[in-house]
């Protein structure tokens, strides 16, 4: 991990990524990968096997879940989303959400700490 100007990044800037190739799926297992780490928010890479969750939770954060492959579930404020591949969702801070991979998926978690 290298650091510029109070940022913990993970990927050398001005190159040109493909997120989706940027972490592996493992069996019964979810993965993920520090993007950028800051104060002010952070960017994780998740890949998801199918069936896993995570349970409900809070965060202090509003947060955006970009599904770069496969198919997840959401729960959100009690309210259940199902979003695809090339699909985002917004996450408010302080309200009860829960993750669960429908079919083996990935995402790209933005949380804005403000």
């Amino acid at each position: 991990m290298t650091s510029q100007k109070g940022k913990a990044v993970t990927l050398d800037p001005a190159v040109v990524y493909r997120l989706d190739n940027l972490l592996e799926y493992a069996d019964e297992s979810i993965v993920s990968r520090t993007v950028l780490k800051s104060e002010v928010g952070t960017i994780t890479l998740f890949s998801f096997d199918a069936g896993q969750e995570l349970s409900e939770h809070t965060t202090p954060y509003d947060a955006m879940v970009q599904v770069l492959d496969g198919e997840a579930e959401l729960t959100i404020g009690g309210k259940t989303v199902v979003p695809k591949a090339g699909e985002t969702v917004i996450m408010p801070a302080d309200v009860p959400h829960a993750v669960r991979a429908v079919k083996r998926f990935k995402m790209l978690l933005t949380m804005i700490r403000g």
